[in-house]
């Protein structure tokens, strides 16, 4: 009994993580795609600016690589996915903080709940997979 309660825990945390992952997709689709707008979107400006778009457009890369790497990878691969997912959603956590006050409040915020969101997922699964 209780090994069934602990494989329905690791599999509603694999399903979050799965679309945690597809989010990423999305949100790298988006950045790779329209930078200006996605920018614009978050509160990180809207005018004409090649750089930003530039790191934009790598962030975008970045997230299609790590959302694809977990969805396809098979139970084991899917652990170290979400390790490599629980390093970068900490370290945007991290860069939302030093933030302040150099964006939109609002946008702080939503980057921060966004990443430390995604960031306690991450943990919650590698701590997990650490017990198992």
């Amino acid at each position: 009994m209780a090994d069934a309660k602990q494989d329905q825990k690791r599999d509603r945390l694999d399903d979050l993580l799965a679309h945690v992952a597809r989010g990423r997709i999305a949100l790298g689709v988006a950045g790779l795609a329209a930078p200006r707008l996605a920018t614009r979107l978050t509160g990180l400006g809207g005018a004409p600016d090649a750089g930003r778009d530039f790191v934009v457009r790598m962030f975008g890369a970045r997230e299609i690589v790590l959302g694809a790497g977990y969805l396809l990878a098979d139970r084991a691969g899917r652990r170290t996915w979400a390790r490599y997912g629980l390093l970068a959603d900490a370290l945007d956590t991290f860069s939302a903080l030093k933030t302040r006050g150099g964006v939109p409040a609002w946008a702080t915020a939503a980057a921060v709940a966004a990443a430390g969101t995604c960031t306690a997922l991450g943990a919650a699964k590698t701590a997990e997979d650490l017990l198992d």
